[in-house]
C-alpha cells in the first residue's frame, strides 16, 4: 500500500471527511476512546465508511508516524449517493441500468465489471460498505479506467438500496443459476437493477425475496458457473442489445 493513500491521525481524518475526500476504510485501535473519536465515528456512519477495530500491530505495520490509534485508507474512486445517481440519470432522459454486487469481494472482478458496465451503457455499480476490499490500483488497472466513468454507490444496507430503487420505479432482477427464466427472456428496456451474487454462495436470501424477477444464464453441459465478471458481461450485453433495438 502506498503511503500516499493513507490518512494518519485523528484530526487529518476529520479534515479529509470535511473536505469531501472519499475514504475506503478506517482502522482503529480496539477499545479506543478520547478526543474526536465519536466525531470520527459519526462521520464514518454518515459517509458509509466501514471501521475495522484492530490491534496495535496492524496500525504500526501501516505507518511509523504518530497515528493516535487511527489510520484510514483514502479511496481512489469517488462514491455517489444512490438517490443522487438516480436523479442524475433520470434528468438526462435515460432509463437506469444498474448493477448491484452482493458478496463480490475480488476487487479485480469489480474492476472488470466496471469496464463492461461502461461499454454496455450501465450507469451505476452499487456495492456494500462492508465485505469489499479497498478499490485500489489493481482495481483501477482491471477496469482500464472505467471506474472513473461509471457511478459507484457505496451503501450501508443492500436491502435499503433495494427499497430506494423500488421507490424510484426501478425494477430489481436477480441473476440466479437455478431460475426458470433465461436471460434472453428478460425485458431490460425498462429501468432496472441487476443483482450479481458471490460465485459460491449466490445472492443472499433476503435480496432474492425482495427482487421483482429472477433469471439464469444457460450453461452447456454440467459445469458449475460463470465467473461473476463474465456473467455480468453476458447480462449487460443482452441489456444493451435490447435497448439499442428500440432506438
Amino acid at each position: 500500500m502506498k503511503k500516499s493513500s493513507l490518512i494518519i491521525g485523528r484530526q487529518p481524518l476529520i479534515e479529509a471527511f470535511e473536505s469531501g475526500k472519499a475514504i475506503d476504510k478506517i482502522f482503529m485501535y480496539k477499545n479506543i476512546n478520547g478526543e474526536n473519536i465519536q466525531h470520527i465515528r459519526r462521520l464514518a456512519k454518515d459517509n458509509h465508511v466501514p471501521i475495522q477495530m484492530v490491534p496495535a500491530e496492524k496500525l504500526n505495520g501501516l505507518t511509523k508516524a504518530n497515528h493516535q490509534g487511527v489510520v484510514a485508507i483514502a479511496a481512489m474512486v469517488q462514491y455517489t449517493e444512490l438517490q443522487q445517481v438516480i436523479d442524475h440519470v433520470v434528468s438526462k432522459g435515460e432509463h437506469p441500468l444498474f448493477i448491484m454486487l452482493d458478496g463480490v469481494t475480488d476487487v479485480r472482478n469489480i474492476g472488470a465489471i466496471a469496464r463492461t458496465a461502461v461499454c454496455c451503457g450501465a450507469q451505476c455499480i452499487i456495492i456494500p460498505d462492508k465485505g469489499v476490499g479497498a478499490l485500489n490500483e489493481e482495481t483501477m488497472k482491471s477496469s482500464a479506467g472505467a471506474l472513473e466513468l461509471v457511478h459507484l454507490s457505496r451503501v450501508s444496507s443492500l436491502a435499503h438500496a433495494v427499497d430506494t430503487l423500488h421507490l424510484n420505479g426501478i425494477k430489481v432482477l436477480a441473476a440466479e443459476m437455478k431460475a426458470a427464466q433465461k436471460v434472453y427472456e428478460v425485458e431490460f428496456n425498462t429501468p432496472c437493477c441487476i443483482i450479481m451474487g458471490n460465485e459460491e454462495k449466490g445472492i443472499q436470501r433476503f435480496l432474492t425475496r425482495a427482487s421483482d424477477g429472477h433469471f439464469a444464464i444457460p450453461i452447456a453441459g454440467s459445469f458449475d458457473s460463470y465467473n461473476v465478471s463474465v456473467a455480468a458481461g453476458i447480462i449487460l450485453y443482452e441489456a444493451m442489445k435490447q435497448r439499442m433495438a428500440v432506438h
